[in-house]
């Protein structure tokens, strides 16, 4: 089946008032012991939340926000797959494949549509347009939830590369965050010709065990901000990675467990000096989390870890296309350029920024925006 179908989202609302009966019935926890964040998200902070969720946030109008973008559905190696699909006024755009993470959406690509497809407008040239693909990751948003094990990296890397070429894109260019950059960096090692070249923010490379005794400034804090990610940071993922299913009955019961899931990390990634809403508004963070509860996608979500940890592909799988990868301060995941081109052999752009977290997009749209724009006019794209 090779049908691409129109989709818009339309949650019935039956489902909003289950939402608000919830929020109303949610029974919270005791408050931390210490005056910060390092027992997880404060009580008081998803008090906040619960409040503004149940009696202020409008989710008909954020609807309408995302569905002005035009959506698809497809089925890709027997799942449905939902994405956007915004062709440039350009027509020899080039095409953009663009792939979200967890606990992440295509709600971070929102802000960067315009200026990507449209750059004219927005500080670009008529050469720098693109046309944009934002898929949504198996068992996220509305796509379709596997039934059986198998959607690991690399299926979904061949499926989004079969989706470009259904969409009349044989040739393309990737980019990623998160598990957005790992599939994207899978699609640049299985280089199954289609793809043109990739951008990524978290590349995963290991430390060159060369350079170990003359380490970079950059190099030591991204080897520290691995250390206090093993000790402090990964329990969501071993969670997520050996019982995703035990995890999902409290995130799919729970809209306020649901939510606490999704922004402790965001308050734990984006580069927000002690809260995300110094940098973006509680509707953004609360569209994003809606993502996850309408469609009951909490454990469905999870088993990309059960999946992929593991998989060559989260370690050294080498990539020779065209690479451009751009360090936001404050990614999980840092390299420094010549760590990177050990694994990218390819690797045309480099660059560090000062400003900005894992949710780069969202956060630094501008930002974000520009480093696309440097990172892929620098590769030899062709058409066919």
């Amino acid at each position: 089946m090779s049908d691409i179908t129109p989709f818009q989202i339309a949650v019935p609302e039956s489902q909003l008032a289950d939402l608000k009966l919830r929020l109303s019935l949610t029974r919270f926890p005791d408050k931390e012991t210490p005056s910060d964040w390092s027992q997880g998200i404060p009580l008081e902070y998803m008090q906040k939340v619960k409040e503004y969720w149940q009696n202020t946030y409008h989710w008909p109008d954020r609807q309408a926000l995302l569905n002005r973008w035009p959506q698809f559905k497809t089925e890709l190696q027997g799942l449905g797959i939902h994405f956007l699909h915004i062709r440039s006024e350009h027509e020899d755009a080039r095409p953009l494949l663009m792939t979200h993470g967890w606990p992440g959406s295509i709600v971070e690509f929102q802000k960067t549509i315009e200026p990507l497809t449209n750059p004219t407008a927005h500080g670009g040239t008529a050469d720098q347009a693109f046309h944009v693909v934002c898929p949504t990751l198996p068992g996220f948003g509305f796509s379709d939830q596997p039934t059986e094990p198998g959607w690991g990296i690399e299926k979904i890397a061949r499926a989004w590369d079969e989706l470009m070429v259904r969409l009349g894109y044989p040739q393309y260019l990737a980019q990623g965050g998160d598990w957005g950059a790992i599939v994207t960096t899978a699609i640049g090692a299985q280089n199954l010709g289609h793809c043109q070249g990739i951008h990524i923010t978290m590349p995963i490379v290991g430390p060159d065990p060369e350079t170990l005794n003359d380490l970079s400034e950059m190099e030591q804090a991204s080897l520290a901000a691995a250390q206090f990610y093993q000790n402090h940071d990964s329990g969501y993922s071993k969670q997520q990675s050996t019982r995703p299913q035990t995890l999902g009955y409290g995130l799919a019961d729970s809209p306020i467990g649901q939510a606490a899931w999704i922004l402790e990390k965001f308050y734990q990634w984006m580069d927000c000096q002690g809260d995300p809403m110094n940098v973006v508004t509680l509707d953004e963070l609360l569209d994003n989390i809606m993502l996850y509860w309408l469609p009951d996608a909490g454990a469905s979500s999870a088993r990309i870890y059960w999946e992929s940890f593991g998989s060559n592909t989260l370690s050294s799988a080498p990539v020779e296309l065209p690479s451009a990868i751009s360090i936001f301060p404050k990614e999980i995941f840092k390299s420094s350029e010549r760590w990177a081109r050990k694994r990218f052999t390819g690797l045309l752009y480099f660059n560090a920024l000062d400003e900005g977290g894992h949710f780069a997009a969202l956060e630094q749209p501008e930002s974000f925006v520009n480093e696309l724009r440097k990172g892929f006019d620098g590769m030899n794209f062709r058409m066919s």
